[in-house]
């Protein structure tokens, strides 16, 4: 699984001209699932991201995790991050899982950061054309991918 979490003051996804989810200050998560993830990977990333001490503490120093800060996550599939673009100039998503292996995984996922977090998640909606905004905070923008959790 790969990621790019992003902390947020605000953030929201839209879906056909409406606001399906939204969440003030918190992560803006997008995940993306190969083939070869498993439920093990996300337990491991859910874990690791609501741990991540990316929020500031009163001095100013990056030491506080999202739980610590009562903030939210708003979790978006995104098939794209796993473009390879070694050839040619159009990517290719042939690492990215089929909905029939991703959806699940996906779900599991958002269930496992929400009862990690200790609150529901917002998401996006799994396939669907969303436009998404967001005031990244900082910017502070990390990326992760459990092929590289050693």
């Amino acid at each position: 699984m790969r990621t790019v979490i992003q902390r947020v003051k605000k953030a929201s996804v839209t879906i056909d001209g409406e606001v399906y989810s939204e969440i003030g200050e918190g992560l803006l998560v997008f995940v993306g699932i190969e083939e070869a993830d498993c439920e093990e990977d996300s337990n491991w990333l859910a874990k690791k991201i609501v741990n991540l001490r990316i929020f500031n503490d009163a001095d100013g120093v990056m030491n506080r995790s999202v739980i610590d800060v009562k903030g939210d996550i708003l979790i978006v599939s995104q098939f794209t991050l796993h473009a390879m673009t070694k050839k040619g100039n159009r990517p290719s998503y042939i690492r990215a899982a089929k909905p029939e292996t991703a959806i699940p995984l996906y779900n599991s996922f958002c269930d496992e950061v929400g009862l990690q977090l200790g609150k529901e998640v917002k998401t996006g909606v799994f396939q669907a054309d969303m436009k998404v905004e967001l005031l990244n905070d900082g910017p502070v923008t990390i990326c992760m991918d459990t092929k590289n959790k050693e």
